[in-house]
């Protein structure tokens, strides 16, 4: 099952969460992302029957490995996107909004090469 970009935030809000919760549940995701929680419900059940997510009995959510794998790598190409946009000179919140939206939609190998070049610009 391949996701779509919305199953791909749902997981990286759900991983991002978890980094300071012990407990997400589908309303925390709801608000995070500002779903209604129809919407939250909907994909909470696609990602489960998918494989990506567990719901626990207390309602709680859990990556599994494949959903942590790719939450993990979402949030990683949000995170350097957002931190190179912001060294070419773009505000906060419009490099984290641009981000997103490349986040998704980038090649393996240009994500590649923006992190090298970026390294490069490091130095």
């Amino acid at each position: 099952m391949n996701l779509q970009e919305s199953g791909e935030m749902y997981l990286e809000a759900i991983y991002v969460l978890a980094q300071s919760s012990e407990r997400v549940r589908s309303t925390d995701v709801g608000t995070y992302l500002g779903y209604s929680k129809p919407s939250v419900s909907r994909a909470v059940g696609i990602l489960k029957n998918g494989g990506f997510v567990s719901v626990e009995e207390d309602g709680s959510l859990s990556l599994l490995p494949k959903g942590y794998e790719i939450a993990k790598k979402m949030y990683e190409r949000h995170t350097a996107l957002s931190e190179f946009l912001q060294k070419l000179g773009v505000p906060k919140d419009i490099a984290a909004a641009d981000a997103c939206k490349i986040e998704h939609d980038i090649s393996d190998v240009s994500f590649g090469a923006i992190i090298e070049h970026y390294k490069k610009m490091e130095k």
